[in-house]
């Protein structure tokens, strides 16, 4: 029998400073599975991430010795090319959510929280986490009847069209023009899948889920633009 490596666990920094929600959130993590630092501080979870690059970061916003929003500033400080960050609060309402969104957070969980949606979550934004090819050959054959000649002429399409869509997307997502975007990006969705772009099309799809997020905003912005270069 061939004998094969592990696969390797994703490695979450999870800080938390309730010990019952974090024994919580350490159980639900831990059966996806997946491999958890749990601290309870900004000080001690900067301390870890100086020393480790972890898949993902889930921050309590309310924090002994400081907010989870300054928290993820100095990591990205630390991390010019981070993990995907999650976000979590017991305060509801649209007030925190804006703020996390706003500091690069990709989404919200409030808590209470189920184990299911917490793990929906962490496996969501895991996966934006990976990194994905600009172009996808074989979808695009399969798309396009595996025709080269399709695939070629189509991309030249698609290619000639992104600048004027990835203009529009960004100018309705700066100013809030919600029905505008999300026309904007169902069309650009549908697009990336015929031609194969598969690395737009993720980032076209955590904007629509997150229209708020800044963070969700940029990874289109920096998809659309290489494939403009």
């Amino acid at each position: 029998m061939e004998l094969r490596d592990p696969p390797t666990l994703p490695h979450i920094l999870l800080v938390e400073d309730d010990t019952i929600s974090q024994a919580y959130f350490r159980a639900v993590l831990e059966s996806l599975p997946a491999r958890v630092d749990a601290t309870a501080t900004q000080a001690c979870a900067l301390a870890r991430a100086r020393a480790t690059r972890y898949d993902l970061w889930l921050i309590d916003l309310s924090l002994p010795d400081g907010t989870g929003t300054e928290l993820l500033a100095q990591l990205l400080d630390r991390w010019p090319q981070p993990p995907p960050a999650l976000a979590h609060t017991a305060e509801a309402g649209p007030g925190p959510r804006a703020e996390a969104l706003r500091a690069g957070f990709g989404d919200l969980l409030v808590k209470p929280v189920s184990s299911a949606g917490l793990a929906a979550a962490v496996r969501t934004a895991l996966a934006a986490g990976v990194a994905l090819p600009d172009w996808d050959n074989a979808a695009a054959a399969i798309a396009l009847n595996h025709d080269p000649a399709n695939v070629k002429a189509l991309r030249r399409l698609f290619l000639d069209e992104l600048p004027g869509a990835h203009a529009a997307v960004v100018d309705s997502a700066r100013k809030g023009d919600a029905a505008t975007l999300r026309a904007r990006l169902h069309r650009l969705q549908a697009s990336c899948g015929l031609v194969g772009a598969p690395r737009l099309a993720d980032a076209v799809e955590s904007l629509r889920r997150t229209p708020e997020s800044q963070a969700a905003l940029e990874r289109f912005d920096h998809a659309a633009r290489d494939l403009i270069r």
